[in-house]
């Protein structure tokens, strides 16, 4: 009888230490290890892609028109390579006729440019010169620094936001400040040219387009 207890305890001590192995060690350590194996591949993805979006750029051809936005449109001459220092540099050569000035621009510095503006997108200039002009009560110290940015942002709707304004629908010069003519003046040839560019007809017949939507036909007919 003595032997067949011994035997008893044996077996039952076994079978405490398997249950006790299997749920304290293996099962937390294969949990742990696929936590780590997702945060580690939902990481890397995100990374790759913040770094590719700076190289994206637009390739500009020979004799194609262009808008820098504190000089307007203007045409690529001319695409050169200069070396500086050890490092090659590949650059647009354009030329803004209306300011005879000639840019160096180069090609991985090209944020600023854009292209010219679609037909669609010179409809709807053509729709906001129709529209009545804003008047602010503002010291005009402070519309002139306004109209100035919308002139040098390089945005074509804000070009003709500021031909809209500041037109007087008026020829005679007592009606206007010398700074509010300078600014219509410049904002209208900066618009102007790049009608020209898009639609590609004759300065006159651009300026009539313009001046008949805002409503300044009379005095372009008697500058003529």
């Amino acid at each position: 009888m003595p032997k067949k207890k011994k035997a008893k305890k044996a077996k039952k001590v076994k079978k405490v230490k398997k249950v006790k192995f299997t749920n304290k060690l293996k099962i937390p350590l294969k949990s742990a290890d696929k936590k780590n194996t997702v945060s580690s591949t939902d990481e890397k993805p995100e990374i790759k892609k913040i770094k590719k979006q700076p190289t994206e750029k637009r390739i500009y051809n020979l004799k194609d028109f262009v808008v820098y936005p504190k000089h307007g449109v203007g045409k690529i001459t001319a695409i050169e390579k200069a070396k500086i220092g050890e490092i090659d540099i590949q650059f647009y050569k354009i030329l803004v006729e209306k300011e005879k000035l000639t840019l160096t621009v180069p090609i991985n510095q090209q944020s600023k440019l854009r292209p010219i503006s679609s037909i669609n997108q010179i409809n709807k200039c053509i729709s906001i010169l129709k529209t009545k002009p804003k008047i602010k009560r503002t010291m005009w110290s402070r519309r002139a620094q306004e109209y100035d940015q919308k002139i040098n942002s390089g945005k074509i709707y804000e070009l003709a936001e500021v031909v809209k304004d500041l037109n007087k629908n008026t020829d005679i010069i007592a009606d206007q400040s010398y700074s509010e003519r300078q600014l219509f003046e410049k904002a209208y040839e900066r618009l102007k040219s790049e009608f020209e560019a898009v639609l590609k007809v004759s300065q006159e017949e651009v300026q009539k387009k313009m001046d008949k939507a805002l409503g300044r036909m009379n005095i372009s007919e008697n500058t003529e």
